[in-house]
C-alpha cells in the first residue's frame, strides 16, 4: 500500500461503465496491477456511481478511481491512472 487512509474529499464523481472501463485500461497497462489487485481487493458491489479523487502524489496530476474494496481493511481501493501509478486506501 502506498498510503494511510486519506480524509480527502472526492473530486467528481463516474459512472459504473466508466469506473470499470478506467480499471480495464489500467489492468491492460500495468502487469503488476492485476495480481496486486487479486491480493488486495475484493469486488465492489452494485453502484450507479462511484467517487473519484485527485491523486495526492505530489506532481501526478491523475484521478484516483475504485478499483474494489480493501481486503484487509474499511475503505475503498483505488488506483491512479497518472504518472505516479499509486494505489490507495479511501
Amino acid at each position: 500500500m502506498t498510503s494511510n487512509v486519506s480524509q480527502n474529499y472526492p473530486y467528481s464523481s463516474e459512472t459504473e461503465p466508466a469506473r470499470a472501463a478506467a480499471i480495464e485500461r489500467l489492468l491492460r497497462e500495468r502487469d503488476s496491477l492485476g495480481p496486486k489487485l487479486a491480493a488486495e481487493t475484493t469486488p465492489t458491489d452494485a453502484n450507479d456511481r462511484w467517487w473519484v479523487w485527485k491523486c495526492p502524489s505530489k506532481g501526478c496530476a491523475g484521478l484516483l478511481h475504485v478499483a474494489g474494496y480493501a481486503r484487509d481493511a474499511h475503505a475503498l481501493y483505488v488506483v491512479c491512472d497518472g504518472s505516479c501509478a499509486g494505489t490507495y486506501l479511501r
